[in-house]
């Protein structure tokens, strides 16, 4: 059968159509047609009503989540501004979205060559890793554009390009140390970049990192691997030693994003079940629901006491769930936040 490549119209809120916000919603006219020939795409699921629990020094329970912001565009890899905002990832229009801490939306940064996550370096640039043209709802088959890592902000510098004489390919994560170094993964591989720009394997294929964090003190490094959390010893020079299992993602789900809290706690977002949070020794403390299919998490706000997470799907005006003609990737997501008793950690962007 003849592929052929089709555009249709889906609707984007730029602000959260919620009455007791006051947000306006706007709406842009954007649609995807996969080019694959009758590939199959899952639909997101419905938002939930949901209610958390507490979790004693984390956050209170019967509090619901703020949505702020959907839109039809993916808004991956949240890091929190210094004024209390956020930074999202948009890979399909190749832009960086921006959140200011009264929730006004603007487009920070253009053409982006697909940067599908962020972080924020000791230089207070703003880094992130590129997805280029391999969107699962594109043509990833005619795609030819290495991934790369880059210094978006405050001027474009491309910080990491191959690992040996290996290209990259549609990166996942990263997280930055506080002396210039990048930990980021593709569908390959983990590995690091320092300062001078040397990249080293810190694992292959065999690790599935989705999701990426440094310890407090950085001598540790988290990645999530499906069901469980690996860590790994950080050596001074960046390379890590002695992999081992940390903790397993005890409410189901796959591992994604994460975020680490002033104690040291790990905050990890997992799909359906929401974001499971765990101490500073991997024990399980218990679950924050989200009302969509959670992926990315960052703590912003005043002092960091506010939590933003990005779920998936999002709903039309009447309140109806936004959905895609067959064949068409519904890639539409919802950004939330809400108030903790917990504190992000302060020693680092991300």
């Amino acid at each position: 059968m003849k592929l052929k490549t089709m555009c249709a119209i889906a609707c984007c809120f730029v602000a959260s159509a919620i009455a007791l916000s006051g947000i306006a919603v706007a709406q842009q006219q954007q649609q995807q047609r996969n080019a694959g020939g009758g590939q199959e795409f899952r639909q997101p699921t419905p938002a939930k009503d949901v209610t958390t629990t507490e979790i004693p020094g984390v956050i209170a329970g019967g509090l619901k989540w703020k949505l702020v912001w959907q839109g039809p565009d993916n808004a991956d890899g949240l890091v929190g501004a210094a004024d209390g905002g956020i930074y999202f990832a948009q890979e399909q229009p190749s832009t960086v979205g921006r959140l200011d801490p009264n929730d006004k939306f603007s487009i920070f940064v253009r053409d982006t060559h697909g940067t599908g996550a962020l972080g924020i370096d000791n230089k207070k640039r703003l880094i992130g890793v590129e997805r280029t043209c391999s969107d699962p709802g594109g043509h990833p088959d005619q795609c030819h554009e290495p991934a790369e890592v880059v210094a978006l902000s405050p001027k474009w510098e491309v910080l990491a390009s191959k690992y040996m004489d290996k290209t990259f390919w549609r990166m996942g994560e990263l997280v930055c140390d506080s002396k210039g170094g990048v930990y980021f993964s593709d569908d390959f591989g983990t590995y690091f970049v320092n300062a001078k720009g040397q990249v080293s394997l810190v694992a292959g294929k065999e690790v599935r990192t989705n999701g990426m964090m440094l310890s407090r003190d950085e001598k540790t490094l988290y990645v999530t691997d499906v069901k469980k959390l690996v860590a790994w010893d950080i050596q001074p020079d960046g390379t890590v030693t002695n992999k081992r299992d940390f903790a397993t993602l005890e409410a189901g789900g796959s591992g994604d994003g994460m975020a680490i809290d002033s104690e040291g706690r790990l905050y990890v977002t997992s799909g359906d079940p929401g974001i499971q949070v765990f101490s500073p020794e991997g024990k399980f403390l218990g679950v924050i629901p989200l009302p969509r299919s959670s992926s990315s998490i960052a703590f912003a706000g005043p002092n960091k006491k506010v939590l933003y997470a990005k779920g998936a799907g999002m709903s039309n005006p009447d309140g109806t769930e936004y959905r895609t003609p067959d064949g068409v990737r519904n890639n539409a997501k919802a950004i939330y936040k809400i108030d903790v008793v917990a504190q992000g950690f302060m020693g680092r962007p991300k």
